[in-house]
């Protein structure tokens, strides 16, 4: 049983950590979406702001804390790996980052090969579809801001998962709807 959860955890260890070195890898290339200031201000990952640029400057900060998470996993798996008093929960504190690891960037860009959305890059071959959901009086988004009140969530869905976007223009719907169309993911409504 050791054996099984030791083979778990660091799978899950190097899984992070490999979603990490590729987001990093993302974010050096040029982005095809959002390019200007005014693209970037009707795209949002949370109601609250809109999204930052997706380099390493801008993100700092989530760079940092993402690297504080790992290196606090690699210490619980070592330390696990070589106590003798080994219990279970303390793999529990292994997996505690990793429930708000998505929302450290506060990131939405589109690339030639995918999607950096949060801290997971996506795939072109990896989407399967898309649709854009009206934010109205019914809607969890609905209430935080004018702007994005009268805007659209825009929700992928993945292997496995699904990533969204709030956007707040239709413009931006339009060329949104024109990259996804292009890159060959259909539209579930």
């Amino acid at each position: 049983m050791k054996v099984v959860l030791y083979i778990v955890a660091f799978g899950v260890i190097v899984f992070y950590s490999y979603r990490f070195i590729q987001v990093m890898i993302k974010m050096k290339q040029t982005p095809l979406l959002p390019t200007t200031n005014e693209e970037r201000k009707v795209l949002r990952k949370y109601p609250q702001k809109p999204v930052t640029w997706a380099r390493y400057s801008d993100q700092k900060w989530g760079i940092l804390i993402y690297l504080f998470m790992l290196m606090f996993m690699y210490f619980i798996f070592i330390i696990g790996l070589f106590s003798d008093d080994f219990e279970l929960t303390l793999y529990m504190w292994l997996f505690l980052p990793l429930i708000h690891s998505q929302s450290l960037f506060n990131v939405f860009a589109i690339r030639t090969d995918g999607i950096v959305s949060g801290s997971r890059f996506i795939p072109w071959k990896s989407m399967k579809t898309y649709y854009f959901n009206r934010i109205d009086i019914k809607h969890r988004y609905y209430g935080y801001s004018k702007e994005v009140n009268e805007g659209y969530e825009l929700r992928i869905t993945t292997k496995g998962y699904f990533t969204n976007c709030i956007v707040t223009s239709s413009e931006m719907k339009e060329r949104l709807t024109e990259i996804l169309v292009d890159h060959g993911v259909k539209c579930e409504k």
